[in-house]
């Protein structure tokens, strides 16, 4: 048995099983399996920014609990591996950090009671569909206090002894604050996106800074309070690779190498070191990370966030981003923006996310983003593995194989026209099978 799921501008989740073909065919021209396996997943989630929290509160009780429902209930979205800011992100309401009292080295004002208004109770909703949900988490900014400039935007952490102790003590007072309150950190990425200079909340680090916090100072700490959260390289947006920047004689290159690599070749620091997550530009960079380094794992930690116009074109560039991510080794994929209003943000611009709320009239959409998710987390379940394909549509099509051994198929018709389409495993003619793809459309098979 089949089921076939698909999606156009015109018509959402359309059940079109019974347009299904059964071909009993071992081969196929457009997609079939060639008998590889590959990374098994995590699977899919999303990150709890606060202003996804606010509008939230704006709308009805029932229906409030709907998103709720759709985003984390296993039978509908099923986003099981989600992220949380540390402290204010560039999504947040307005700037914060844990302690902002100047020279504080023992953490003795630390305090997460912004969090217990905005980030704890979303993510404690998501729980009562998820209890067991894996989280990461990633700071934007070290405490201002400890930055040159001494500004929540811009700058870098300022590498001496007390202050790296300090830092490497407010992030476990983070994952101890949030397991007091029932939430599990399993993962610690050291900084979102290091090579971001912005005018939100965020810090540089270089390759040499990054390794030394880690060898020295992160690790140990989290040796010490005896915590079982993994440590991870991220999130990494680049570096881009043989791109030349800088202008005149400050030409410079950045070097793959130079930053991955001088990190992963010095012991001390890959000992602490349980994965790699990239987003952004670092989708230049997976591929060469996964050839180099296969026993590390790698995930997708922010998907590309548009400019709020949520186009259906956009969502057809996340499909391609799922896509390629996953064919590079990444074991989860991560939305950003789950919920936004249609406002712009604090630091003043607007962004995608699968549901939009109006701040006027508090009218709940869902945007062309949520079905490209839903295609894919509602049908490939934690621990699918992906499977390899050879055919003509191997770049709008990858295949997966659930651990119910279910087959999931999940195919992008990229064209103005309709398109022929046909799937074959060898090992098992019962899963051949041919049907019409509409233009411009996302369709999932489940084949048994």
């Amino acid at each position: 048995m089949t089921t076939w799921i698909a999606t156009t501008p015109d018509a959402k989740l359309v059940d079109r099983s019974a347009e299904v073909a059964a071909t009993g065919a071992t081969a196929a021209p457009d997609l079939q399996l060639d008998g590889n396996e590959y990374q098994a997943l995590r699977g899919f989630g999303g990150c709890f920014n606060e202003l996804g929290w606010l509008p939230l509160q704006t709308v009805a009780e029932a229906e409030r609990d709907q998103i709720i429902k759709e985003l984390f209930d296993p039978e509908e979205m099923n986003f099981t591996f989600n992220r949380a800011p540390v402290a204010a992100n560039d999504f947040a309401d307005h700037w914060y950090s844990y302690d902002e009292v100047e020279g504080d080295y023992d953490m003795e004002h630390f305090s997460v009671e912004r969090d217990e208004e905005t980030l704890i109770p979303y993510i404690h909703r998501a729980q009562e569909w998820q209890p067991d949900m894996r989280l990461f988490s990633s700071p934007w900014s070290p405490p201002t206090w400890m930055k040159r400039p001494k500004a929540y935007n811009y700058g870098r952490l300022i590498q001496t002894p007390e202050n790296l102790k300090a830092y490497a003590k407010y992030l476990v007072k983070y994952i101890q604050a949030y397991a007091e309150h029932g939430i599990t950190v399993n993962q610690l990425h050291v900084q979102n996106e290091v090579f971001a200079d912005q005018k939100f909340p965020s810090a540089l680090w270089d390759a040499e800074a990054l390794k030394v916090f880690i060898r020295d100072y992160l690790g140990p700490a989290f040796d010490e309070a005896g915590l079982d959260t993994d440590i991870w390289l991220g999130t990494l947006n680049g570096p881009e690779d043989m791109k030349w920047t800088g202008g005149g004689y400050g030409m410079a290159l950045n070097n793959y190498n130079r930053f991955v690599d001088n990190i992963l070749f010095d012991d001390g620091a890959r000992h602490y070191i349980k994965g790699i997550a990239y987003q952004w530009a670092g989708q230049n960079c997976i591929a060469r990370t996964h050839e180099s380094w296969p026993e590390i794992e790698l995930i997708q930690s922010e998907s590309e966030c548009g400019d709020g116009q949520n186009t259906w074109e956009y969502a057809e560039y996340v499909f391609h981003l799922i896509n390629h991510y996953f064919r590079n080794g990444a074991t989860a994929y991560t939305y950003w923006n789950m919920i936004l209003d249609d406002q712009d943000s604090t630091w003043g611009w607007w962004q995608n996310s699968l549901f939009t709320i109006t701040a006027d009239t508090h009218e709940v959409r869902r945007n062309p983003e949520y079905y490209v998710m839903r295609h894919f987390s509602k049908y490939v379940r934690p621990g699918a593995v992906l499977l390899g394909t050879v055919g003509h549509f191997n770049s709008m099509a990858i295949a997966f194989r659930n651990p119910d051994g279910t087959v999931v198929v999940v195919a992008q018709n990229a064209l103005e026209n309709e398109m022929p389409f046909e799937f074959a495993d060898p090992a098992n003619a019962s899963r051949g099978l041919k049907v019409t793809l509409a233009p411009r459309s996302f369709n999932t098979f489940i084949l048994d």
